[in-house]
């Protein structure tokens, strides 16, 4: 190498997915109407695929460790928003203990939405369940009170209302897997649509 080659000059752009574009505000979609879901109403169920249920009430959720994530998410609509900050359990936490032979998840949220992921992608530290963004309480058009967190995937698969999860032997494709979205939904790949 000659001396004082320094090779092409960095991007200064964030790294984004490709077909993403970065966005700066936090976009609200959904399929259907915002639920209302009251804290001491709510609770989190994991249902092995043998039917064994843990439960956990707002007080017991939010009493286990929590985390804080700083991580990218990208939606498939195209934006993407960088270093979002969240509080909330591990999926870890969530099914540590958990007698399962099970290879999926389907997830299930307050107002019908689910959707499914092989439960790999829910360990390691990869996803969590979600109550505060930003130093604040997840507001309901944002999931509130807690949503799915798993930013390394499509942010559909981050569930909004987020109430249980049941571990399943055979993957079930959820509500947007069903209308044709991708099973998995990486956004490096752009597995937007089912064939991508």
């Amino acid at each position: 190498m000659s001396p004082g080659f320094q090779g092409r000059p960095r991007s200064a752009e964030p790294a984004l997915p490709p077909g993403q574009y970065l966005t700066e505000d936090f976009p609200v979609l959904s399929a259907g109407p915002t639920p209302k879901v009251r804290p001491d109403t709510w609770e989190f169920v994991v249902t092995t695929e043998a039917g064994a249920e843990r439960r956990w009430s707002w007080a017991e959720f939010t009493a286990l460790p929590q985390d804080t994530p700083t991580v990218d998410i990208h939606c498939v609509t195209r934006w993407s928003k960088l270093a979002t900050n969240w509080q909330g359990v591990s999926l870890d936490v969530l099914l540590d203990g958990v007698d399962t032979a099970a290879a999926y998840a389907l997830v299930h949220s307050y107002g019908g939405y689910t959707t499914n992921l092989p439960l790999a992608d829910l360990r390691g530290g990869r996803a969590w369940v979600a109550h505060r963004f930003a130093g604040r309480d997840l507001p309901a058009e944002h999931g509130g009170p807690a949503r799915l967190l798993v930013p390394h995937l499509y942010f559909w698969k981050s569930a909004k209302w987020v109430r249980g999860i049941r571990l399943k032997t055979m993957d079930e494709p959820g509500f947007w897997e069903t209308a044709g979205y991708h099973a998995y939904g990486d956004p490096w790949r752009e597995q937007r649509y089912t064939g991508d």
